[in-house]
């Protein structure tokens, strides 16, 4: 009876350690949670929302990532803009990237709220805000979807790839709104 009951125990221990193993590898190596504070990302990412984070996706131009703040002590969850080699200019609220224009729909609801000749997000080159031509090499150029109420890299700058936590793949709360995120 007493060498049933060591069994059972040593069963149990081994099954919670080797739990415990799978837990930590996935969160540590895999994907984590996270938090969006702020309005910078609404109205795609709100604040409170919590969001899966992968750590071992690629990174795309409009993929939407989280990283250590240049400026801050806590993690930004901005969308990528500029990727290495890109040269960016804002022109009239078009974005032009590589000379080439690009649209915007996640800005659609927030340009809607503008008056008449306002605009959602300021003229700018990047040669004007960083001094560079280029995105440089393992660096992203990022923009909060709320650019009017955004800090991002028009005032800190490129964001280096080692600061980068990860790719947002997945909203699990609210929970009227798991889900991919456009």
């Amino acid at each position: 009876m007493k060498n049933t009951r060591k069994k059972e125990i040593w069963s149990w221990v081994r099954t919670l350690l080797i739990a415990g193993v799978i837990v930590f590898i996935c969160r540590y190596f895999l994907f984590t949670p996270s938090t969006v504070l702020g309005d910078s990302m609404s109205p795609t990412l709100q604040n409170g929302n919590m969001v899966m984070v992968s750590k071992i996706s690629d990174i795309h131009r409009f993929d939407k990532i989280i990283f250590h703040a240049p400026d801050a002590d806590e993690d930004y969850v901005k969308r990528v803009i500029g990727v290495p080699g890109d040269s960016i200019e804002m022109k009239d609220d078009v974005l032009y990237i590589n000379g080439k224009t690009y649209d915007e729909p996640y800005l659609k609801q927030n340009k809607q709220t503008l008056a008449g000749d306002e605009h959602l997000t300021n003229n700018f080159t990047l040669k004007d805000l960083t001094g560079k031509e280029k995105v440089p090499k393992d660096s992203f150029f990022v923009m909060g979807d709320n650019r009017q109420n955004s800090r991002d890299s028009r005032y800190f700058g490129f964001v280096s790839k080692s600061s980068v936590v990860g790719k947002v793949e997945f909203r699990y709360f609210p929970f009227n709104e798991i889900g991919g995120i456009e």
